[in-house]
C-alpha cells in the first residue's frame, strides 16, 4: 500500500528512522507541506491509503479528493487539524499519539520554572561578557533569586503531565495543589484538589497542563490574574491559547505577574507582532518541550504500532470511533 507523511521533519530531522513505517508499504516522506494549500495537500496524498500528518490540516474537502484514503494518523497528541467527523463518515479511523512526551514536557515545565528562579542563561552570558572578572565582589546577581522549597505550585489540568510535574515539584519541597474536572486517586497521592478560585488565590507558581477546550481558552486572563497573588510566576508548556497574551503583557508590565515562561503561543510560529515579544520578565521557547530524542522515538514507535494495528484489523488510539 502507499503511505504518505505530509510533514515529517519536526518528528524526524534525520536522527531517527522511518523504517518501521516503511516496512508496511511504499513510503513517501515530505519534510513540510504548505499548510494553506489544500490542493497541494490533496495532490500529495494522491491515491495513498495511509497518511500521517503532524500540523498539516486534512479537511473535509481534502478527504473528499482522496477516495483511496483509508487511515489517518496524527504524529502528535492533538488532532484538531483533522476533520474527524468527515473521516468517520467515510469509515476512516483517525489515530493520535498519546502519552509519548509525558516526562519530557513535565521536565520542561520545571526547567522553565527554574529559569525564572535563577536566570541561569542570563548569568552565564554576563560571565562570558566579562562582568564577573570585572566585579568588585566575588559574587553578584542581576535578578532576585527564588527558593522553591515551601512554596505552593498550583497545577491547572492534573492529568498525566500535570501529575508528573507535581511529582518533580514535590521533590523540590513544594506544596502541590491542583484543579481538574476529573479528580482521581493518583492525583490525590501527589497533591490536593481545590477549586479554580482557590488555586488562583493560593499559588506562588501556576503551571498549565490542561487541554485546549472552549472552557479553557483564555483561562489565564485579566479577571483570573486579578485573583492571584502579587508576584506570581506562571508557566505554560501546554497550549498557547490558554493565555490571553495582551492580559499577560499588561500583568507583567504592572508586576502583578513576576515572570511568565512559555513554550507555546497563540499562533505558531510566533508572529512578529506578538505582544509577548516585548514583555518584560517573559521567557519564550519555540515549542520544544516535546522534542527530546527519547520522546520522539517513543512517538515513532507508537506511530508504527498504530499502523500495525490498522493493518491487523484492530485499530488502536482511535479518536473518532
Amino acid at each position: 500500500m502507499k503511505i504518505v507523511i505530509l510533514d515529517g521533519y519536526t518528528e524526524n530531522p534525520g536522527d531517527l528512522s522511518w523504517s518501521g513505517i516503511e516496512a508496511f508499504g511504499d513510503l513517501t516522506v515530505y519534510d513540510r507541506t504548505p499548510l494553506n494549500d489544500h490542493d497541494e495537500i490533496a495532490k500529495r496524498i494522491g491515491d495513498a491509503e495511509v497518511v500521517y500528518t503532524n500540523k498539516t490540516p486534512i479537511t473535509r474537502e481534502t478527504i473528499a479528493k482522496c477516495p483511496n484514503l483509508k487511515f489517518i494518523s496524527v504524529l502528535a497528541t492533538g488532532y484538531n487539524i483533522v476533520d474527524v467527523e468527515a473521516a468517520k463518515e467515510r469509515g476512516i479511523p483517525v489515530t493520535n499519539i498519546p502519552t509519548y512526551g509525558t516526562m519530557a514536557v513535565a521536565q520542561y515545565a520545571i526547567a522553565l520554572l527554574l529559569e525564572c528562579c535563577h536566570h541561569i542563561g542570563h548569568h552565564n552570558q554576563t560571565v562570558k561578557e566579562g562582568k564577573w572578572q570585572n566585579s568588585a565582589d566575588w559574587t553578584y546577581w542581576d535578578y532576585p533569586l527564588i527558593e522553591l522549597d515551601g512554596k505552593t505550585l498550583g497545577i491547572i489540568g492534573f492529568g498525566r503531565i500535570g501529575q508528573a510535574t507535581g511529582r518533580i515539584a514535590k521533590a523540590l519541597g513544594m506544596k502541590v495543589i491542583a484543579y481538574d474536572e476529573y479528580p482521581n486517586d493518583s492525583g490525590r497521592e501527589i497533591g490536593t484538589y481545590v477549586t479554580l478560585d482557590e488555586l488562583l488565590a493560593q499559588s506562588d507558581v501556576i503551571s498549565l497542563h490542561c487541554p485546549l477546550f472552549p472552557s479553557t481558552q483564555g483561562i489565564i486572563n485579566k479577571d483570573n490574574i486579578a485573583k492571584m497573588k502579587d508576584g506570581v510566576i506562571i508557566i505554560n508548556d501546554s497550549r498557547g491559547p490558554l493565555v490571553n497574551e495582551q492580559d499577560m503583557y499588561d500583568a507583567l508590565e504592572s508586576g502583578k505577574v513576576a515572570f511568565f515562561a512559555c513554550d507555546v503561543v497563540s499562533s505558531e510560529p510566533i508572529k512578529a507582532d506578538n505582544v509577548l515579544l516585548k514583555a518584560k520578565n517573559c521567557y519564550i521557547t519555540p515549542h520544544i518541550a516535546w522534542a527530546p530524542k527519547e520522546s520522539r522515538q517513543r512517538l515513532m514507535d507508537i506511530a508504527v504500532a498504530n499502523l500495525k494495528a490498522y493493518v491487523d484489523g484492530s485499530p488502536i488510539n482511535v479518536v473518532n470511533p
